[in-house]
């Protein structure tokens, strides 16, 4: 016996417990809550531009997600097979249900509900639009049917997309970013990395993506401003493993200064910071670009880094820049014109006998102040900065 899942169409904002602009971190964090609802999530993606295309997720039956290519936000919900038994959909607009149990959700219902609307095939309204068919794939089969329903009224609806309205009234592109909105506010909208300093954070807010900041300083800032400033961390790890430290000029000093110091991991910023276990000083900055495929999806948000250059002078106020959606080979270049440097193989699965990916080695890159995480499609995953 499956649990009915009771939900709520708002246009422009969402279907029940799915929100417009989230990330495609947080809705798989809750989908997993809810396991009892929908047992199986596919994830899809290109693997050869995992970090610069968008990802669907299926959630078998009802529920298709789209998601944008950089800011990985819910940019279109869409809701189908709304007869479905497993688990049968409850469905409601303001205070009345409009689709329970067995019954379809016919045309009529939809104009009685929401009014009239410019004609087309669909029913489309700000924020929402209604489907007869059952799948994209039969658009090119408008009118064929081998069993036309005599009284239009009747149409049953197959499909209801939910995205955000145009500015211009009409239809977003599917490849455009989400725009502002409410529950974005207070994540991270850029991470400007400034080499041999720190990271510059910008945030949502309601008057705009930057317009407040924080700078975490390299060997300046404390575990106890990063507190007070960006909340206390989703987890504190102590810092065990010290295999690095054999590449070390001074490997036992390294060890010794090592042997306390523990990362402040905000996952949901998509950020780590290694803090000295003696002075409490931020030591290492580690941004994440959770790229589909790699060993890390999915254990942090997206984190929008960009490498800042050198400004040609002081009055220089755009200094050149480098983005996560930039392949290794052009970052490389952008850090060091020569070639790139000698890399070191990395497999974050070694000790993760549960895990099985086409590629899970990466490659490590050290540069003047960072190193790059690159994974087999040249897409960096990483950034270190110390």
């Amino acid at each position: 016996m499956f649990s009915t899942l009771d939900v709520d169409i708002r246009p422009s904002s969402g279907i029940g417990m799915l929100e417009l602009g989230s990330s495609l971190w947080s809705v798989i964090t809750m989908l997993r809550a809810m396991q009892h609802l929908f047992p199986q999530v596919e994830v899809k993606f290109d693997s050869d531009n995992s970090s610069t295309t968008p990802v669907i997720l299926h959630l078998r039956p009802h529920f298709d997600l789209l998601f944008s290519a950089y800011d990985q936000r819910l940019h279109t919900i869409c809701l189908r097979k709304l007869r479905g038994p497993h688990p049968p959909i409850n469905l409601r607009y303001k205070d009345s249900v409009i689709c329970s149990g067995e019954e379809p959700l016919v045309k009529v219902q939809i104009s009685r509900t929401f009014g009239p609307t410019y004609p087309g095939d669909e029913l489309k309204y700000p924020g929402v639009w209604f489907s007869f068919d059952d799948d994209a794939i039969n658009d090119g089969l408008k009118g064929t049917s081998s069993h036309a329903i005599a009284d239009d009224r009747l149409k049953e609806v197959k499909r209801i997309i939910v995205t955000q309205k145009n500015a211009q009234d009409g239809e977003r592109d599917p490849l455009d970013e989400v725009t502002l909105c409410p529950v974005m506010y207070g994540d991270v909208s850029r991470a400007v990395v400034k080499i041999n300093n720190g990271v510059l954070l910008h945030f949502y807010g309601p008057l705009g993506p930057t317009v407040s900041s924080l700078h975490v300083r390299l060997g300046e800032t404390t575990a106890q401003a990063l507190s007070l400033d960006l909340g206390p961390p989703s987890r504190v790890h102590y810092k065990e493993d010290e295999r690095m430290t054999i590449h070390s000029p001074k490997p036992q000093m390294e060890e010794d200064n090592q042997s306390t110091d523990y990362f402040y991991n905000y996952f949901h910023h998509g950020i780590d910071f290694l803090i000295s276990g003696q002075t409490h000083i931020v030591r290492k900055i580690i941004l994440h670009s959770n790229v589909p495929g790699s060993p890390l999806f999915q254990r942090y948000k997206r984190c929008p880094w960009e490498l800042e250059g050198k400004p040609e002078d002081d009055e220089d106020d755009s200094p050149p820049r480098m983005r996560l959606t930039d392949k290794f080979e052009a970052i490389s270049h952008f850090l060091s014109p020569r070639d790139p440097p000698p890399s070191m193989v990395h497999d974050r699965t070694e000790y993760e006998d549960t895990i099985t990916l086409p590629s899970a080695t990466s490659r490590l890159y050290g540069y003047d102040g960072v190193i790059l995480e690159v994974n087999e499609a040249s897409q960096v995953v990483a950034v270190m900065l110390f």
